[in-house]
C-alpha cells in the first residue's frame, strides 16, 4: 500500500513539474508572435523605400539634366568628349545652358548687322564711282578713237609765248636730279632753216610751232619758218614711244582729266589750264613742280 501511495505521490510530483515546464514555453510561444508583429521586419522594407525613392528622384533629375547638358553639348561643343560631360554636375550644366543661349545673342546680331552693312555701304559709294569710272574708259577710248590721227592747231584763247634770247627758267635751278638738266640749262635760240636742218634730223611743225628733237626732249625751234612761231610753253618737253609733243601733250591731258586734276579741253596744246593742272598733280605726289611735262611726272602718272 506503502508502495502504491509513493508511485502516486510521485506521479503527481512529476505531474506537476511538466506543468510547471510547459508553462514557460507556452509562454514563450504566445510572446513570440508579439515579437514578430512588431516593427523589426517592416523597418528594413520602409528603409529600402525611403531609399529608393529618393534615388529614383535624383537619378531622373540627373539623367534630364544629363540630357540637357549633351544637347547642349551637340549643339554647342561637338567635338568635346561625352564621357568628360557625364561627370559634370547639374549645376555646371545650368550654367552651360545659361550662357549658350547668351552667346548666341550677342554674336548672331553682330555678324549679321555686319554683312548688311558691308552689302549696302559698296552700292551707295561705289556704284557712282563704277558708273565714273565706265564713263572715263569710255571717254578715253573715245578720245584715243579722235587723237590717232590728231594734230593740234593754234588756240588764239591761249598767248603763245615772245622769243626772247635771254629767257631762262629760274626756278629750274632748284630742281635737284639729272631729269632736270634739260630744264636748268634750256635757253631759247632763233636759227634759220638751213642751221636747224644742219644740225638737227628730226624736226616737226607742231600746233603751229617748229620743234626740234635732241636727247630725249622736244624744244621749240625758233626761226626755222618765221610764220610758225606759235608756242603756248617755251621750254623742254619731255618724249617718249617717238610722240610728237601734241600727242604727248594729250596724254598727259587724258590722265590729269581721269585723276580730276584737268576739267580742261585735251587739245594737245600746254596751256596756262593744262600747266597749272600738272603743277597739281606733282604738288599732290611729292614731285618738283615744274609746271611742265618732265620724266618724273609722265613716270607717276604711268605714261612711260
Amino acid at each position: 500500500m506503502l508502495k502504491l501511495i509513493a508511485i502516486m505521490t510521485g506521479c503527481c510530483l512529476t505531474l506537476a513539474v511538466s506543468v510547471q515546464a510547459a508553462e514557460p514555453v507556452e509562454e514563450a510561444a504566445a510572446k513570440k508572435p508579439v515579437q514578430k508583429s512588431k516593427p523589426v521586419q517592416k523597418q528594413p522594407q520602409i528603409a529600402p523605400k525611403q531609399h529608393t525613392a529618393p534615388n529614383t528622384h535624383v537619378q531622373t533629375l540627373h539623367t534630364e539634366h544629363a540630357n540637357v547638358h549633351n544637347k547642349v553639348n551637340t549643339n554647342v561643343h561637338k567635338n568635346v568628349d561625352t564621357s568628360v560631360h557625364n561627370n559634370v554636375n547639374a549645376d555646371v550644366s545650368k550654367k552651360h545652358i545659361r550662357t549658350v543661349p547668351a552667346v548666341q545673342s550677342s554674336k548672331l546680331p553682330t555678324v549679321q548687322s555686319n554683312k548688311i552693312l558691308s552689302n549696302k555701304q559698296p552700292l551707295q559709294t561705289n556704284t557712282p564711282q563704277l558708273q565714273a569710272n565706265k564713263l572715263n574708259k569710255e571717254t578715253v577710248k573715245k578720245i584715243q578713237s579722235q587723237h590717232v590721227n590728231f594734230h593740234a592747231k593754234p588756240n588764239t584763247a591761249i598767248a603763245s609765248a615772245q622769243f626772247n634770247p635771254s629767257y631762262r627758267i629760274q626756278a629750274a635751278q632748284n630742281w635737284s636730279g639729272p631729269q632736270y638738266n634739260a630744264f636748268r640749262s634750256y635757253q631759247p635760240q632763233w636759227h634759220d632753216r638751213s642751221w636747224w636742218s644742219s644740225h638737227y634730223t628730226s624736226l616737226s611743225l607742231i600746233g603751229g610751232g617748229w620743234y626740234y628733237w635732241d636727247a630725249g626732249y622736244w624744244y621749240p625751234a625758233w626761226g626755222y619758218d618765221p610764220y610758225y612761231t606759235y608756242y603756248p610753253y617755251d621750254g623742254p618737253i619731255y618724249g617718249y614711244r617717238d610722240l610728237t609733243p601734241d600727242r604727248i601733250i594729250i596724254n598727259v591731258q587724258r590722265e590729269l582729266r581721269n585723276d580730276g586734276y584737268y576739267a580742261g579741253t585735251v587739245d594737245g596744246i600746254l596751256g596756262p589750264q593744262t600747266r597749272h593742272a600738272i603743277a597739281a598733280f606733282q604738288a599732290d605726289h611729292g614731285l618738283a613742280v615744274t609746271s611742265a611735262v618732265d620724266e618724273p611726272t609722265l613716270a607717276t602718272l604711268g605714261l612711260t
